[in-house]
Formats: structure tokens, sequence, C-alpha cells
């Protein structure tokens, strides 16, 4: 399913002008539930703490969790105890529920429990994000909070929009869902603070709000519970492989990978947030060490093997970037404690 809507959303398929009359519905749809929240008849919760929402305007992945992961540290760097809250996608939640450590991917959503496993932020997840922003408040010491995704949910008032694109793919054929990959108009990019390309290349002229993000490879990390050994980089690029991803976009991780000099035997591409099956992983790596993205080993560690490694990035910014989010942070923070 995944490589048929790629085909239709960013590579011309002709099947896009037969989905176009559903777009159209979506947007009257989107237009009236954004007109509704414009002229008050559905309620906007304001916090008493600054609120970043991290998302896009594309379905799939662009890089959200690792710019969650980067916040996160680059708040804690400047004094600030930011929290985070999630949706939780992919998981069954009754009302919200806190991630740990411990938690599972089933439970909490893939992308939160690596957001956790990575940082030890406090974390709720549910589909009412606001209540999950109450309860992350009343439960846990924080003054800022992160949402992750979140930029079509106006029930939550926010103070600070990022919203992220793929570098190469960026917006498709630029229909809405489910023509093409937009959840919301271009349009839409006028009222964000940022927008954060990954992987570039960055549109610059004096318009241009981008801020270009690179993914930078850490080294390789077992997703065999408990860790503790790492893995000889060069003796793992003199052997064959199987790479695995289930993603917004695998094949932007099967291309670092043979860039980083792997010797890639297979690859297989999931579905995002794409619940495994210990068999038909042990399978993949009955001949060869199995390699996958850190989303992918939160969900495989409490079954995985011996030769099943995953590859930590981590985003990188530029110091402008740091720079001036800060001090519109900061602004924000002295306007919150004036009200």
């Amino acid at each position: 399913m995944q490589t048929w809507i790629n085909k239709i959303w960013y590579q011309g398929h002709w099947a896009k002008w037969a989905l176009l009359p559903l777009s159209a519905l979506f947007w009257l749809i989107s237009s009236i539930r954004r007109w509704l929240f414009q002229c008050g008849f559905k309620s906007i919760y304001r916090l008493p703490v600054p609120v970043i929402v991290v998302g896009n305007i594309t379905a799939g992945g662009s890089g959200k969790t690792p710019t969650v992961i980067y916040l996160i540290n680059l708040l804690r760097a400047n004094g600030l105890k930011p929290g985070v809250i999630s949706r939780g996608y992919g998981a069954k939640i009754d009302g919200v529920t806190a991630v740990t450590q411990h938690s599972k991917a089933s439970d909490v959503g893939d992308e939160p429990l690596m957001i956790v496993s990575r940082t030890q932020v406090p974390m709720v997840v549910g589909s009412k994000r606001v209540l999950a922003a109450q309860t992350l408040l009343a439960d846990y010491d924080v003054d800022i909070i992160i949402s992750d995704d979140g930029l079509q949910h106006y029930a939550l008032g926010r103070d600070i929009e990022i919203a992220l694109v793929d570098g190469a793919r960026r917006y498709g054929n630029q229909c809405l869902i489910p023509a093409g990959p937009l959840r919301e108009g271009l349009w839409r990019l006028n009222n964000i603070d940022w927008i954060i390309n990954n992987g570039g290349p960055v549109i610059n002229n004096s318009e241009s709000k981008e801020q270009l993000m690179l993914l930078e490879p850490a080294p390789l990390q077992p997703v065999l519970i408990p860790k503790g050994q790492h893995a000889d980089l060069e003796v793992m690029k003199t052997q064959p492989i199987v790479a695995m991803a289930g993603i917004g976009n695998p094949q932007r991780f099967f291309d670092s990978l043979v860039e980083q000099g792997y010797q890639l035997a297979h690859t297989i591409a999931f579905e995002d947030h794409q619940a495994y099956d210990q068999t038909q992983l042990q399978q993949l790596s009955a001949n060869y060490p199995l390699l996958m993205t850190e989303k992918d080993a939160v969900k495989c560690r409490d079954f995985a093997a011996h030769n099943w490694w995953y590859l930590p990035v981590n985003a990188k910014l530029s110091e402008q970037f740091d720079k001036q989010f800060m001090s519109q942070v900061t602004q924000l923070i002295q306007l919150k404690k004036e009200i």
C-alpha cells in the first residue's frame, strides 16, 4: 500500500486524478473545521506555559521525532524543564497515559516510546492533546510543552509552530489527501514560525523560513535488552547485512546506509508504525545481521536476537537557529508570566 501511495503522491501516477473528488471533500470538511475554531464555535484551550507544536502539513514521516529530541536537549541546556505530549499514533489509549522507559510501543506508540527511551522526558499521550497537556502539568514539574505532531489539532493553543519537510520529496504533487500528501494547503506555511528542512536542499530567499536539519548517524546499538555491547562499525561494513525500516520514507534510511559503506544484501520496507512479527524478523536475520531504525527497535526489543542492531541518528541544526529559537522562547516565557 505504501509503495502505491508513494507513486501517486511523489511520482506523478495518473491515479491522482481519480482521487481528486475525495480530496475536494477532504478540503471541505477540514475548512469547515478550521472555520469553527476561527469563529469561536469550537474552543481553543490556552495553557499557562509556552506550547511548541512540531508537526508537518504532509502525511508520513519527515523527521519530527529527531527534531523533538533535539528541542528537548536544547531547552534543557538553557535551564528549562520541557515535557512532551503526543497522540500516541497506533496505540490503543483510553483517555491519557504516561510514557515510561518500560512502556510497550503497542500501549503508547512507537515514537513516544523512542523519545522517552532516549531522553527520559516527562511525556503523556492521548487522542485529546489538551487533556494530555493538563495531565502533564498536573503530574510533572515542567515549564514548557512540546507537542509531537498536532499542527492540525486546533483545540490546543500554541505559541510556536514548527513544520518539518522532507528535503528530497518536499510536498509531492501538492494535492490534498488522498490524491496527494497534504493535510493542509501550502498556504498553511505562511502561518508557521519555522520550517525545518530534513536533508535539504533548502530554499534560500528573503521570504523563506526554511532551516536545514541534518541527521547524523551515531554508533550502532544492540536491539536486545539489556544493552551494553557495541558493534564494530568497520567489521559490520565488511559483511552483507539485511536492512529494514518501518518509517515514512524507508528509502532514505537505506540510502543513508549505502552512503556510510554498508553492504545491503536485502532491504525490506514495512508500513509506518507497523507491528512486527517475531518469526518473520528471525527469518530475515537467519543468515545476516539485521539493521533497523531506532523507531523500529523499540517495537522489537522484547523479542530481539543477538544479531539485531539499530542505527540512532541525531538531528543537527545551526547555531543561528538555536539562538533565534531560544530568544523567541525566552520572550514567550516572560509574556506568560505577565498574563
